[in-house]
């Protein structure tokens, strides 16, 4: 980081820029492509490929890496985009690998596919050079006709698994300090009073991983089947999302959208905006936001971010309002006010099992 971002990020800074993370917006999508071309013009680099992948390359990767070095490749690439420069570089690689754009898999590519992983597991690195494209392509496509997927309801067998899955991929993700201290604590206090950081629940999850410990479900599956487990958890089952709740959520998120002002959806900080509905992951408020503007909002994929949000505050609000104010002319109705956001939980208050015991009647 001091050597390759601490400088910019002293600049961005300055210049009262936040320093972003999650999806690349369209801008910062061309301002990347401006600067990758720009590199290639200023060293004669052939083209992209050559300059991002050099290890398909092994004749030019001497002269190709010195003139990376001579033209500061990782400085260059990041000018005027407000991010870790590693980011920027797996974007870069993402959007000019020639293999991301090969089309639909054939039966052929298919088969080839499931006898690569069946010599190699899932080193999907060698595996994608194999077949030429690229690991993510071919990690994806084999998640998709590994195996018979269950669909539906999940059981109460798989979702103790997701759980337990997505507890050891938290884990083995720590650092070794980190995980040595997991296991003092836990040995040294069997009840589980450990601890762990919100934000570690929801991020860099290789939700591959996951999907290879729970077998009967897809990645995307996971994903949101935990999404669901880890918002019920964080509110202790209340419910946040539901009649008169419901309608004040919504009234609430259209309001902070329409008061922070942005461009585009990627420059929203979900975490901050999730406290409109109350103590959930930022992908619970993705979700609703994208419920809310698919059935609010008329032709919306036509739109852009910023007249999504106008015809929300304008049109939808003020019926969602009226509709809120007669509901609460009932007696007894009463709107839960939402908890305010934790930053840390208890290891055992989310990675428990639901009791599987019946009562006795």
């Amino acid at each position: 980081m001091y050597r390759d971002d601490l400088g910019r990020f002293k600049e961005f800074k300055a210049q009262g820029v936040a320093i972003k993370f999650g999806k690349f917006s369209a801008k910062e999508n061309k301002q990347l492509e401006n600067n990758v071309q720009e590199f290639l013009a200023l060293t004669g680099i052939e083209n992209a490929d050559k300059l991002l992948y050099t290890s398909r390359y092994p004749e030019e990767k001497s002269v190709i890496a010195n003139l990376k070095r001579k033209h500061s490749f990782r400085l260059h690439i990041g000018k005027g985009i407000a991010r870790p420069w590693k980011l920027i570089y797996y974007r870069a690689k993402k959007m000019f690998d020639v293999n991301n754009y090969k089309g639909r898999y054939s039966e052929a590519d298919t088969e080839k596919l499931k006898v690569y992983q069946s010599l190699h597991g899932n080193d999907w690195k060698k595996i994608g050079e194999m077949v030429a494209r690229s690991n993510l392509s071919v990690a994806l496509k084999f998640s998709q006709i590994s195996s018979q997927r269950n669909r539906g309801a999940w059981s109460k067998t798989e979702t103790q698994k997701l759980i337990k899955a997505v507890k050891e991929v938290i884990l083995k993700k720590m650092s070794l300090q980190e995980t040595e201290e997991v296991d003092f604590k836990l040995h040294e206090n069997s009840a589980g009073r450990l601890s762990i950081v919100r934000e570690k629940l929801y991020k860099g999850i290789s939700w591959v991983e996951v999907e290879a410990k729970v077998e009967t479900r897809n990645w995307m599956q996971c994903k949101s089947k935990w999404t669901e487990i880890l918002t019920k958890r964080m509110t202790n089952g209340r419910s946040m999302y539901r009649g008169v709740n419901a309608l004040q959520a919504k009234i609430n998120l259209i309001e902070r959208l329409y008061a922070i002002n942005v461009e585009d959806t990627n420059e929203i900080d979900w975490e901050d905006l999730a406290s409109a509905i109350g103590d959930v992951p930022p992908s619970y408020v993705q979700t609703k936001f994208y419920k809310l503007k698919a059935t609010c909002v008329p032709f919306w994929q036509k739109k852009t971010f910023p007249e999504i949000i106008d015809y929300l505050y304008e049109t939808s609000l003020p019926l969602l309002k009226e509709l809120l104010e007669k509901k609460m002319g009932r007696k007894g109705t009463k709107i839960q006010t939402p908890m305010a956001p934790k930053q840390v939980f208890l290891f055992r208050d989310i990675f428990h099992y639901e009791a599987t015991v019946r009562k006795k009647t």
